[in-house]
Formats: structure tokens, C-alpha cells, sequence
């Protein structure tokens, strides 16, 4: 099985687009990127030649992958996110020597609007709220809101809020798959 690209894309040769992968209108994908299985790029996103994007993830609209990003597997890209890859970028000076690496772990959420500044983590299925920017690494399974984002709560794989402090200790089930969640030391983990 291969791969569907609408007419108005263009995929540039040498990128690796994995099986069962959808390629929307007006899409870029650079010759360097490397896509997973069953990923859905849609209208209007560009792809940079030193991106990998992992198994089944989807990128709504309008979203730029720049160099130096990696989604790992299962990560979903909300309406016109942005991601940086240079921290402090001007047009006058070359900076393409200090791009700074961003990681989005497996089962991300990043929502509608909001901005990753480059070089940070965002922790396996941490969820990232409409409209946030992040600028420091993510917790997993942290429900991070607001500009500068902080975190307020934890959410399942899920995508559902979880019944747990902040920091300190405790445990939670999801309402949904009855996964069973525990908090030690400020960090979420599924049992």
C-alpha cells in the first residue's frame, strides 16, 4: 500500500512517506523529511528536510514542521500550531547553525493556536491547551494552559482530565478505559 497525495502537493524526491500516509492540498514535504505509517498531513502544511515524523500522526492545517523537529509516534498537531528552531532569530544574521532541537513524545497532544519554542520536550501524552506557548520542557501526561504555559492538571492517553494534585502523590482511574494512573514525586505514569 502506498500513500495518497492530492494533486497540489508537493513532495520533493528523496522524502520517505511510510504506507497509508494522506498528503492534503497545497502540502510541502522537503526532501530530506522522513513520515511514518498512516500519518495525515493537512491543507497547507510544510515539512522541513530534517523532520521525522513518527507512525499515525495527524497535522491539522496551516502547521509548519521546521528543522530540527521530531514527533514520535501518535502525535496530533492542532490548526495552525506553530513550532520555532531558532531561539532568538533575525533576518539580518544567519542562524541556521543553532537550530535548537524540539521532541514531541509519543501520544502528544498540541492544540489549535498554541506555540512550542524550540528546544524543549514535551513529555508522552501531555496535553498542550488552545492557544498556549511552551517554552520549557512538558511533564507526561501534563495539561499545560495559558501564555507562558503552565501546567494545571494531568490527562489520561485518553484525553481526559485526571482527578489528581499537582504535585505530592496519588492515584486516579480514567473515567473511560479504567486505566489505572499514579502520581509519585510530581510525576504521572499508567500502572
Amino acid at each position: 500500500m502506498t500513500h495518497y497525495q492530492h494533486p497540489t502537493a508537493i513532495v520533493d524526491p528523496g522524502a520517505q512517506i511510510g504506507a497509508g500516509s494522506r498528503i492534503w492540498h497545497f502540502v510541502h514535504v522537503c526532501a530530506g523529511a522522513r513520515i511514518g505509517q498512516g500519518v495525515s498531513l493537512g491543507q497547507n502544511v510544510f515539512v522541513g528536510n530534517d523532520v521525522r515524523i513518527g507512525d499515525h500522526c495527524k497535522i491539522q492545517n496551516n502547521v509548519s514542521v521546521y528543522d530540527g523537529v521530531t514527533l514520535e509516534e501518535g502525535v496530533f498537531c492542532g490548526p495552525s500550531m506553530v513550532f520555532t528552531n531558532v531561539y532568538n532569530p533575525r533576518a539580518l544574521i544567519e542562524r541556521k547553525a543553532e537550530y535548537r532541537p524540539t521532541r514531541v513524545r509519543k501520544g502528544a497532544t498540541l492544540g489549535a493556536n498554541c506555540t512550542i519554542v524550540c528546544g524543549v520536550t514535551i513529555g508522552e501524552y501531555a496535553f498542550i491547551g488552545a492557544g498556549a506557548v511552551v517554552h520549557r520542557d512538558v511533564k507526561p501526561y501534563a495539561l499545560m494552559v495559558g501564555v507562558p504555559a503552565r501546567q494545571v492538571g494531568w490527562m489520561s492517553t485518553y484525553g481526559e482530565a485526571l482527578d489528581l494534585p499537582l504535585e505530592g502523590s496519588g492515584s486516579a482511574t480514567c473515567a473511560h478505559t479504567g486505566a489505572v494512573y499514579e502520581l509519585v514525586d510530581g510525576h504521572c505514569q499508567r500502572r
